[in-house]
């Protein structure tokens, strides 16, 4: 007769070393004074537009974008925005946009498209907002479509995740011909709690489970998801945003010079290539 007793969870792996690390840098990108974007284009860009409204539901704060000056080129900035204050935190949702977000997002990459403006993404979310409404109004929908529409853009697209880079949330407005890292960042396809509850039933493992989803900058460029690594001053972007600003900019600026040479044509194969080579896949 069959053991009527529930199997017991795997056991953790024993990792402390990668374990406090992997959790170090998770805690960097959650700094409470970490920039946030509106932060990095206050000290990135000059002459910044807001743009609102996905022109189907309404306007969605977590999400922020418009046009721009940055070093001398008309630009779209995109990205999401965490808040600071708790009243502004609640306003934006935490970084979690609802599919209108995305939707705006898109538009406004397609206006880009149109004039001819290289297009910066920066991505900072523990993931796309998961609520009902969220999802009846088309969320998994809104993600999906923005990772195909995004693949054909005939424009520079580069992607900076420069603090929490969460699952689709994050994904949906990252492919990019070129993605990079700020050095404390972390890239993931769900937040350390999260992995730690579904494999060990365990959200105290959270530290465990950061070290086996290989989420900082320096693992992602070791597997070949990102391109660049942007360094940050010791400490932390917060001990020094303009430090880390300039760093930023300057490697924006580099490869915007690089693909700014490219035609339409080749920043679309660039782009496809770019996500083709990611993982292997064999046949029987």
């Amino acid at each position: 007769m069959p053991d009527p007793t529930p199997s017991a969870a795997p056991a953790a792996p024993e990792i402390p070393d990668a374990a406090a690390d992997a959790w170090q840098r998770v805690l960097l990108a959650r700094h409470p004074q970490r920039p946030n974007l509106l932060d990095w284009l206050a000290l990135l860009v000059t002459g910044f537009a807001e743009l609102h409204g996905d022109r189907r539901f309404g306007d969605d704060p977590a999400m922020v974008a418009g046009m721009a000056r940055f070093r001398g080129r008309e630009v779209m900035v995109i990205g999401q925005q965490k808040g600071r204050e708790i009243k502004d935190k609640l306003h934006r949702n935490f970084g979690m946009a609802q599919p209108e977000g995305y939707r705006k997002a898109l538009r406004l990459m397609r206006l880009a498209e149109k004039f001819r403006r290289p297009i910066l993404t920066f991505i900072d979310t523990n993931g796309a907002y998961p609520g009902i409404e969220a999802e009846a109004r088309g969320q998994a929908e809104a993600i999906a479509y923005n990772l195909r529409e995004m693949g054909r853009l005939r424009v520079p697209v580069i992607a900076t995740v420069t603090g929490e880079g969460g699952s689709g949330g994050a994904l949906a407005i990252a492919v990019g011909n070129r993605v990079l890292m700020m050095e404390n960042a972390v890239y993931s396809v769900i937040t350390p709690e999260g992995c730690a509850a579904i494999t060990w039933r365990d959200p105290s493992m959270k530290a465990r489970a950061a070290a086996a989803l290989k989420p900082t900058a320096a693992e992602m460029l070791a597997l070949g998801l990102i391109d660049e690594v942007v360094p940050e001053p010791e400490g932390g972007a917060h001990c020094a945003p303009t430090a880390a600003a300039a760093s930023l900019g300057d490697a924006l600026e580099r490869h915007l010079d690089v693909l700014g040479r490219m035609s339409a044509d080749e920043l679309v194969r660039d782009r496809y290539e770019r996500f083709r080579r990611m993982g292997s896949f064999f046949g029987a």
